[in-house]
């Protein structure tokens, strides 16, 4: 039987047209001689072969995309889906007037936080119902799943906005961390001379039916790395004050949702 041709998608061959132009230009500009080119191409490939790609684009081309789509429009402005993701979270449940429980280890180290947000619209209304994703990691400044002794889904979870589009977390403080650095990326850092750290953060993912989905960072407004920021991250409407309150740290944030 005859192999049914492929159709050709217009769109990839734009942009693959721009990639190769800009690419060409690249090298044109920075006078690469062969055995730079040599270099680029194994470093390159072994960023493929390690699978710190994913990494590599988080940290250093992210957020420039971002930037370009949507600081300009109203809404919450995202950040980097980072690669400490993963799916599957439980579902979080809680009693009337009592936080959403992130942490599964009845002994977690660490400050403990309550973290207040809201969810509205561009229009301004609240919004119920919406779907919270949440996760960050400990005090050993590691997250669950990922070199990590803790429970599997230990500070992850999702749950539910309420019917005026609030939520209430309880959890711990969240530490600043550095990206890993023994593989390419960190040959990377390096030859630059950069550090590899992260500011302290909460993830967030919001899901509400007729909107897009945001991804977005909560950043404590005194953390010692918002400034530089290996992966740049940062943005001024996501700062908020950890405000100590005796026992507890409280925090809060209102999140605006953009239409689709």
């Amino acid at each position: 039987m005859q192999k049914e041709a492929t159709k050709k998608n217009e769109r990839v061959v734009e942009v693959f047209d721009l990639f190769v132009k800009h690419i060409q230009s690249f090298f044109d500009e920075a006078k690469l001689n062969h055995e730079e080119y040599t270099n680029f191409v194994n470093w390159a490939d072994r960023l493929g072969k390690t699978g710190e790609l994913p990494l590599f684009a988080d940290v250093f081309l992210e957020t420039h995309v971002l930037r370009s789509m949507y600081t300009e429009t109203p809404g919450t402005q995202p950040s980097l889906l980072g690669p400490y993701f993963i799916e599957g979270s439980p579902l979080i449940e809680a009693e009337a007037d009592q936080p959403f429980v992130l942490t599964q280890r009845p002994d977690e180290a660490g400050e403990i936080l309550y973290f207040k947000g809201n969810v509205s619209s561009v229009d301004g209304h609240p919004l119920s119902n919406v779907k919270v994703e949440m996760w960050h990691n400990d005090t050993d400044a590691t997250y669950s799943a990922f070199d990590s002794v803790a429970p599997r889904y230990n500070l992850r979870g999702h749950f539910y906005t309420d019917e005026n589009g609030d939520f209430v977390v309880k959890t711990i403080k969240p530490t600043p961390y550095p990206i890993p650095t023994n593989g390419p990326t960190g040959e990377f850092l390096e030859y630059a001379e950069m550090h590899p750290m992260r500011p302290a953060h909460l993830h967030l993912m919001f899901e509400a039916e007729g909107h897009e989905t945001l991804i977005t960072q909560v950043f404590p407004d005194d953390d010692e790395w918002l400034e530089n920021d290996v992966a740049d991250g940062v943005r001024l409407d996501l700062l908020t004050k950890f405000e100590d309150k005796g026992e507890y740290l409280e925090a809060s944030l209102n999140f605006v949702m953009r239409k689709k």
